[in-house]
């Protein structure tokens, strides 16, 4: 590895950079905070905890670039995640996540409790006084 380094001393090649920065973006999933990621990542890469926020900067590019990507096909995704959900909850007689993973569906097709209050029949009750 001298031979690789010695055209750049005190820098990585761009390979080097990117297979450390995947590293990363995988391991960015295990539930840590953005800090402890960080720490995490320049200890197990051994590099300089001013590299590693770099590192982490980079990530959040990707990440925000992954989001403008899959944005468009977000809804149909969670849509489906919903319904399979539904039946699930259903098959275990789960009936009140059935019931949120509904109301969570119907608001999102535009059902809102206005709609739901319109279309439902309105009962009104008086009594009156009795004469006798």
């Amino acid at each position: 590895t001298a031979v690789k380094y010695a055209m750049n001393p005190g820098r990585s090649p761009d390979a080097v950079i990117e297979a450390r920065r995947r590293r990363l973006y995988k391991r960015q999933l295990d539930g840590l905070s953005a800090r402890a990621l960080v720490y995490d990542h320049a200890e197990k890469e051994q590099i300089g905890i001013a590299t590693a926020w770099r590192d982490w900067s980079a990530i959040q590019e990707w990440n925000e670039e992954d989001w403008q990507r899959d944005r468009d096909k977000m809804l149909s995704r969670l849509q489906h995640m919903r319904t399979k959900l539904f039946h699930q909850a259903l098959k275990k007689g789960q009936l009140q996540t059935a019931s949120q993973v509904l109301d969570s569906i119907g608001r999102v097709i535009g059902e809102s409790v206005e709609t739901v209050n319109v279309q439902a029949p309105e009962l009104k009750i008086s009594i009156e006084n009795k004469d006798d």
